[in-house]
Formats: C-alpha cells, sequence, structure tokens
C-alpha cells in the first residue's frame, strides 16, 4: 500500500476566450474558478479576453512566464469557426503536447453530446513549467474537463501518478 500523500495547492489562472462574455456573464469562466477554489487551488488571476490569437497568446505568454503560475485553464475558442483560434494561439507556446488530454477529453464527451464532439479542439500541454489546458467554452464541457481530467491530475494524491509529481522536471532540458 502507498504512504497517503498531503495535497498541494497550485496557483491557476482562468481565461475566458470571447468576443461576447464579461464578467456579468461568464458562466464557464465563473465555473473553472469554482472549481479550481473548491479543489483547494489559488486562483492565480481571471481574465476575458477577444476572439483574437495575439491577444490569447499575450496573456498565456505573460502567465507562462510567470514561475509562480503553476497551470492555466481556458475556456472558449477551441470550436472551428473563423474566430475560434485558441488552439492556434497556445500551440506554439508549448514545450510538449499533451495528446491524451484532447483524446481522452473527445472520448468522455462523445457518452453526452455524440458526434457533436468531433468540433471541439481541446488540447493541453506544458510550456516552460506551466502546464495548460485550452477547454470549449460551454459550460458543460467546462464542467467535464475540469471534473473528469484536470482535477484529478492537479491532484498530488492521485495515483498511480498525476502532472503535479512531474512538476519539478518540467524545466529540464
Amino acid at each position: 500500500m502507498s504512504e497517503p500523500r498531503d495535497f498541494i495547492p497550485l496557483n491557476v489562472a482562468v481565461l475566458t476566450v470571447s468576443d461576447s462574455r464579461t464578467e456579468a456573464d461568464d458562466s464557464s469562466g465563473r465555473l473553472l474558478v469554482e472549481r479550481v477554489e473548491g479543489a483547494g487551488h489559488r486562483l492565480a488571476e481571471k481574465l476575458i479576453v477577444r476572439d483574437d490569437i495575439y491577444a490569447i497568446r499575450a496573456a498565456i505568454s505573460r502567465w507562462i512566464a510567470d514561475e509562480a503560475i503553476n497551470a492555466v485553464v481556458t475556456t472558449g475558442g477551441t470550436g472551428v469557426t473563423g474566430r475560434d483560434g485558441t488552439p492556434e494561439a497556445v500551440a506554439p507556446l508549448l514545450d510538449k503536447v499533451i495528446d491524451g488530454f484532447g483524446e481522452l477529453f473527445r472520448k468522455i464527451s462523445w457518452e453526452q453530446i455524440r458526434t457533436s464532439t468531433i468540433q471541439s479542439r481541446c488540447l493541453a500541454g506544458a510550456a516552460n513549467g506551466t502546464y495548460l489546458f485550452c477547454l470549449p467554452g460551454s459550460s458543460g464541457a467546462c464542467r467535464t474537463g475540469w471534473d473528469e481530467l484536470i482535477v484529478s491530475q492537479l491532484d498530488y494524491r492521485t495515483r498511480p501518478c498525476n502532472l503535479v509529481e512531474l512538476m519539478p522536471r518540467l524545466r529540464e532540458r
């Protein structure tokens, strides 16, 4: 039997990508903030940026340059319309892509929304020692992504392994 581990709270930033949402009606961003804090992590910052590759990239670049921020969770901009550019904004910033995240998210979503899951281009990876998770814009997708995937991987107590235990080695070259 494995020795019990203590929880390690992380500093997590939340980014909503939207041309129409404000703090007053950003239900997906609010859900992620509630989930982050409810899991025992600290909210480092929450922002809303427009659906613009460079605005998205600027916000995330600032966070991945900040050694105090351990993870970033985004919502929105992962669809297939002309304005959906979160994957294009984030992918060039990643040192490593975590392919299984998008694959598993779509598998889980299949049970809920069937073939509509093919429209999700969610992704995850690591950049400069920071984990990034890009979720679709709906509250349901954020709930699925956080509750089914992210929360346990950002919990040091999760066995047999989790992303937190790899954090000290993310900047290895």
